[in-house]
């Protein structure tokens, strides 16, 4: 999966308007002075894209492994748990309010994600550690809560704000900078470390809360730990992208199914999310329509086709 994804991200690199050979995409990569062409589009446009693409893609994969096994349900993703609905209200809520630059956009929704999973955590508490599925109800509950606050704001600012916010509703890679990228590198190496720190523990946690603590795991400490990582990772990804939907849910169960193993795939979760998403954004660049679709359609489209599969295949 890692080589797929570094083969899907250099033929994103090679296509577009203009289109550039493998040799003028080596040469615009190394900065060779004589494509000044190929250097300028690939390292400013199109590698800053690619390298969003592949951070956003890990950190939900990565942050879906997590509330998937915490649940102990294939279903549970932040996108059915309202972290993301969290995330996005703060944007909005920059953009119809405040009228925020890009940076406190990203800014108002790592910061609304991380409120969300407070309240929802607070909500889920019982007793010494939160149930899994009074998480995923509680996580429901509160994202449609948000979801109607959303829908009040929309309706609250103008027209020139409301179709600012929904275009980064619908989630998308166009216009990604170096400014996306870094944020989003960031995100990871101080979140992903810490998952993959308590990757054990949470496969000991999915035999039960009680099992657990006779293993001499702290169960509500590490829930709370892992969850705000996880949290983390999907507030930088929110704020990098907008709303991506998906991608969380597929990524670790296509990884359990190929790696066939019983840990949480958290770090093989992080691939097979990068390796969806590029795809979804290489799908949308060469529709038959020539459609520029923004990637968060994309990967609901594909997504919903990957659901209905998984719902059809097995009769529970």
């Amino acid at each position: 999966m890692a080589i797929t994804a570094v083969g899907a991200g250099l033929v994103l690199l090679g296509i577009g308007t203009i289109s550039f050979s493998p040799a003028q995409i080596v040469a615009g990569l190394t900065g060779d002075a004589n494509e000044p062409m190929a250097t300028r589009i690939i390292q400013r446009l199109r590698l800053p894209r690619v390298l969003t693409a592949l951070c956003v893609g890990g950190a939900l994969g990565a942050a879906g492994a997590v509330f998937q096994s915490l649940s102990r349900n294939p279903l549970g993703s932040p996108d059915v748990i309202g972290f993301t609905t969290g995330a996005a209200t703060g944007a909005i809520a920059a953009i119809i309010l405040f009228q925020s630059s890009p940076s406190q956009i990203a800014l108002a929704a790592v910061g609304s994600g991380l409120v969300t999973a407070f309240v929802v955590l607070a909500l889920a508490r019982h007793g010494r550690a939160g149930g899994g599925y009074r998480l995923i109800l509680v996580g429901i509950g509160t994202g449609s809560v948000l979801t109607g606050i959303n829908t009040m704001l929309m309706v609250k600012g103008g027209l020139d704000q409301a179709m600012q916010a929904q275009i980064w509703l619908a989630g998308s890679l166009n216009g990604r900078s170096w400014s996306h990228v870094l944020p989003a590198v960031a995100g990871l190496a101080l979140f992903l470390p810490v998952l993959i720190l308590n990757a054990r523990r949470l496969a000991l946690m999915e035999m039960g809360a009680d099992m657990a603590l006779q293993l001499g795991i702290r169960v509500g400490r590490t829930r709370l730990l892992v969850v705000l990582a996880a949290v983390g990772l999907t507030s930088v990804a929110t704020a990098s992208t907008g709303p991506i939907a998906f991608v969380a849910l597929a990524g670790p169960q296509i990884a359990r199914r190929l790696t066939r193993s019983p840990d949480v795939p958290i770090g093989s979760g992080a691939i097979m999310g990068a390796v969806l998403l590029l795809a979804a954004d290489l799908l949308s660049q060469i529709t038959p329509l020539r459609l520029s679709l923004p990637i968060g359609l994309s990967t609901g489209f594909l997504g919903g086709l990957y659901l209905l599969a998984v719902l059809l295949r097995r009769d529970r």
